[in-house]
Formats: structure tokens, C-alpha cells, sequence
């Protein structure tokens, strides 16, 4: 039962983030257009924003790493 539920939180909690990563970066999009923010704008809407969406990458790439490493 403890196996299903560790389970169960890992990709919930992966499942969850994930879609509010999506949302996110509709919010980012959306707010790119409706400010007429052009191309540089919107990169930077997009660099500023998704800085950490990056830190949620790289936090998920580096727990891999680390757990295909130890076992």
C-alpha cells in the first residue's frame, strides 16, 4: 500500500505541476498579445516567466540523475 501511495504522490505531484507549467505559459502567451508586446516583449515575457519553469526542469533532471545513480 506504501508503494502505491509514494506512487501515486510522485506523479500526481508531476502530473500537477506539469499542467500548471502548461497554464502558465498560455497566461504568458496571452499576456504577450492582449499588451501588443511585439517580439522582443514577448521573449522577454516568456525569459522573465519561464525562468522558473527551467528551475522545475532542471530540479526534475538533476532527482533523476541522482536516483539512477544510487541505485
Amino acid at each position: 500500500m506504501l508503494a502505491l501511495s509514494s506512487f501515486i504522490d510522485q506523479w500526481g505531484v508531476l502530473l500537477s505541476v506539469g499542467g500548471l507549467i502548461v497554464f502558465m505559459a498560455y497566461i504568458m502567451w496571452d499576456l504577450a498579445i492582449k499588451s501588443k508586446a511585439g517580439k522582443f516583449g514577448a521573449f522577454i515575457i516568456f525569459l522573465a516567466l519561464g525562468l522558473g519553469v527551467l528551475g522545475f526542469v532542471i530540479k526534475i533532471a538533476v532527482q533523476f540523475a541522482l536516483e539512477s545513480r544510487a541505485g
